[in-house]
């Protein structure tokens, strides 16, 4: 009898768990399924270049996992029963629903972008949160004219790639960025004054200590009454994540997010896994993880070799996954490296310039190339599934962090 294996969502982190599941589990006795509503990988880190007119490199699901004995459903995720087991989807297709049962879930439905309940953001922004917000910006942003004002808000690395990366392809328009603090205020010296040089250059004027209160169609209001013009206004103030899990009886955070253990377990239900933004997951010195690539690729693939592990009655991974850095791009021609501690803290080592923009461009190389080819390199695996009532050997502690 089949193990089966659902992975609900193929962004970074679905894609690469059910890539590594299918490494280290190709085998008769484990059938894995990937469900996503997209038929091709999105590289989510590249969206403020989609939408200021770039061409992505299209990554279809079905020629990357050919071969790899995952088997890839279209659908959309509407419901999932973590008591009965069950997952509901509406095929892409034929939008027929249906339920598909598992014996063990990786959730990775990951998020979407978050309007805090300002009033006027969800009828009057734009978002890059994803494929189709990054495509209307992209559309609206073109039948903009010279002088026209754009306004992004939030100063994180979202909002700071965003705003130089339409700053430098659209030198004609007049582009602002609004943040609640100062400008990159939880960088290094270096690296913020270089972020302010890198702003001053390309033009963007910088509203710091600002809290935008209303979006309109034709303006931004701030915290302290004040009116900044926009023609187009960009929100990239955090993520939300998907509201399944909530509805489940999953343990979840005010969040939204599953909680999960050291091995990205959730503590409530043992069969079921969440990763990436979906999940909360504390790393070293105890904070959660931010939502981020930087944590959700190490989660997944520390879930994937943890159930194989449980699986075959292997020895669970005993991984120390930390942060190393920060790679914002700055436009095509500039780049920020802030190197981090391992609970994510700026330390004084900065890399700046035309080094650190083509180091960020070989990390999200590299990020879609792993999850383009999800089983290279990894050797075929025989050993039998573990049969009831035996549990692989637990290491005495597993400190991991997506």
């Amino acid at each position: 009898m089949q193990h089966r294996i659902i992975v609900l969502g193929a962004g970074y982190t679905g894609a690469t768990a059910a890539g590594r599941l299918a490494k280290r589990l190709r085998r008769e006795d484990v059938a894995i399924t990937l469900v996503n509503a997209e038929p091709d990988f999105v590289e989510r880190v590249r969206m403020h270049q989609l939408a200021t007119g770039q061409n992505l490199r299209p990554r279809p699901f079905r020629e990357m996992f050919a071969g790899t004995g995952v088997e890839l459903k279209l659908a959309e995720v509407t419901a999932v029963d973590v008591d009965r087991k069950t997952v509901t989807v509406t095929d892409a297709d034929s939008a027929e629903a249906r339920e598909l049962s598992y014996d063990s879930l990786v959730y990775a439905l990951g998020s979407h972008w978050n309007t805090h309940g300002v009033p006027g953001t969800a009828e009057h922004a734009h978002e890059i949160a994803g494929r189709p917000g990054a495509l209307r910006l992209r559309e609206r942003l073109a039948r903009l004219e010279a002088g026209e004002p754009v306004v992004v808000v939030g100063g994180g690395l979202t909002g700071l790639e965003a705003a130089t990366e339409i700053a430098e392809a659209r030198p004609d328009l007049d582009v602002a960025l609004a943040t609640r603090g100062a400008l990159g205020d939880w960088l290094s010296p270096k690296g913020r004054g270089h972020l302010r040089d890198v702003c001053a250059g390309l033009g963007i004027t910088v509203h710091e200590n600002t809290a935008v209160t209303r979006v309109d169609a034709d303006h931004v209001t701030t915290a302290d009454g004040a009116s900044v013009p926009a023609a187009v206004t960009v929100w990239t103030t955090g993520f939300a994540v998907h509201p399944i899990a909530r509805a489940t009886t999953l343990e979840a955070s005010d969040t939204g997010q599953v909680v999960v253990d050291a091995t990205m377990r959730s503590v409530s239900h043992p069969d079921v896994y969440a990763v990436g933004d979906a999940a909360l997951a504390m790393g070293p010195g105890d904070k959660p993880l931010r939502m981020s690539c930087a944590s959700g690729g190490p989660a997944a693939l520390h879930a994937s070799d943890t159930i194989a592990a449980r699986l075959t009655g292997g020895k669970l991974p005993n991984t120390s996954v930390r942060y190393f850095n920060q790679c914002i791009s700055l436009g095509r021609k500039e780049g920020l490296i802030q190197y981090v501690t391992a609970d994510d803290r700026a330390v004084r080592a900065a890399l700046t310039g035309r080094l650190a923009a083509l180091y960020k461009e070989l990390v999200c190389k590299g990020a879609a190339w792993g999850v383009a080819n999800p089983t290279f390199g990894m050797p075929t695996r025989r050993r039998p599934v573990v049969g009831a009532g035996t549990r692989a050997q637990e290491p005495s502690a597993v400190d991991a962090e997506a």
